[in-house]
């Protein structure tokens, strides 16, 4: 075989190889740490610190009431707690609806409506006596005992906690592959974090902070989309510890359709990559002068392919050069590197779905992965300019979350059946 098309061929399968072995063995050192995670004990009798529960939305008229209720039922002291509706362009009816509710209704609009504009819009008409912030999505449904975990955690000097986002419905293939999606984030980005000593990654919503240290740090965010990821990189630059409680659930919307999905993870994906342009430099400078791992550690999050897209590439050019390596008389040991790659590709994702998601549900969600990765693939190749447009992720109707189980009630379900 003619030397020169051998060693063209062998650069190209060991640039390949590595350039998909770095982000796996990434998550494969995070997915294991992950499976040591305790979370600490919080103190019997925390401080009441007074909330301020912050629910911006736009055009949310579908699920706002329910999820307004939801908040009123949580079982904190209500004077130690403000639940605050965000209102950006709702229906009239909507709004009376609310107004009728012992909520607080902060109306704004913009020409362009981001979620960084709407939390400095409430923040300017709210005053100051708040010890924390905690921040919901329109569709998020706190789990009992919410506010109580999150108002102990905060009894020692930490900044910013993360909750544990999860999945509120599981009723199309979409969704589940969505909900798995989710929980792989927590175990490697947010338990396997913390095991390691670095901060948790916050996701947008389920999350609450120091209220005057919020407000002052949001009032220099300007991100059309990812204000979550601004913030991160501030706090991380400044030296500060984001927590994470597995314990303290907020149920979140999944995706049910394809459009939904692409548009989603376009957002996020433009988000990522504006950062990592931004802070690669500042958090290179930080790790070697000022010991920053965790500044420096998010910036290698943000160039981590989507972990489907990674299994899919793994799987096609684990078998495209295993074949073309068995047929050609090419150094046979990469066969077996592959081999081990796959391996770990597929162990790193067995050790970060949780046990429930072992069932026939999610092994018929299995069929959804071609497609996930094509909506993801699709996705990327459109992130061009996605971060400076809102894009929206309507959702649909739910009721409350169940008093005794915790668990999430889609509108229409009766409590006393449940």
């Amino acid at each position: 075989m003619n030397t020169t098309f051998t060693f063209v061929y062998e650069l190209f399968q060991i640039t390949v190889f590595a350039l998909l072995a770095l982000p796996t063995l990434y998550i494969f050192i995070f997915a294991f740490a992950g499976l040591f995670y305790r979370q600490g004990k919080s103190p019997l009798n925390p401080t009441l610190k007074k909330i301020a529960v912050l629910i911006p939305g736009y055009k949310e008229d579908e699920v706002i009431i329910g999820v307004a209720k939801d908040a009123i039922r949580q079982e904190y002291p209500k004077e130690h707690v403000d639940i605050i509706i965000i209102a950006d362009s709702f229906q009239p009816q909507t709004l009376e609806s609310l107004k009728a509710l012992p909520v607080r209704v902060i109306e704004v609009q913009f020409e362009k409506s981001t979620k960084s504009k709407a939390l400095n819009a409430a923040f300017a008409k709210l005053p100051d006596d708040y010890d924390l912030a905690v921040v919901l999505d329109a569709d998020n449904l706190m789990a009992p005992g919410f506010l109580g975990k999150i108002n102990a955690a905060f009894e020692s000097d930490r900044k910013a906690v993360q909750g544990h986002r999860t999945a509120k419905n599981l009723d199309s293939s979409l969704a589940v592959l969505d909900a798995i999606s989710e929980e792989i984030n927590n175990h490697i980005f947010r338990k396997g974090h913390r095991v390691l000593g670095l901060s948790s990654a916050i996701i947008g919503s389920g999350m609450a902070f120091r209220y005057d240290y919020f407000k002052k740090m949001m009032a220099a965010v300007t991100a059309v989309g990812g204000f979550d990821k601004e913030i991160e990189l501030k706090m991380l630059k400044e030296g500060h510890r984001i927590d994470y409680l597995d314990d303290a659930l907020v149920y979140d919307e999944k995706v049910q359709k394809a459009a939904a999905f692409s548009n989603q993870r376009r957002r996020w994906l433009a988000a990522q990559l504006i950062y990592f342009r931004k802070d690669f430099g500042k958090s290179l400078s930080a790790l070697f002068l000022h010991g920053n791992i965790d500044y420096f550690d998010k910036i290698l999050q943000f160039i981590q392919p989507p972990r489907i897209l990674l299994l899919g590439a793994v799987l096609f050019f684990g078998a495209l050069f295993s074949v073309l390596d068995i047929l050609m008389p090419v150094f046979r040991l990469t066969v077996y590197l592959w081999v081990f790659l796959v391996a770990a590709c597929f162990i790193t994702f067995l050790f970060s779905v949780p046990s429930k998601y072992y069932r026939w549900q999610t092994l018929s969600a299995l069929g959804t992965i071609p497609k996930g990765m094509l909506l993801m693939f699709g996705s990327l190749l459109k992130v061009r300019g996605a971060n400076n447009q809102f894009l929206h992720t309507r959702h649909n109707a739910v009721s409350h979350v169940h008093k005794k189980t915790g668990n999430p009630l889609i509108a229409g379900q009766d409590e006393d059946r449940y």
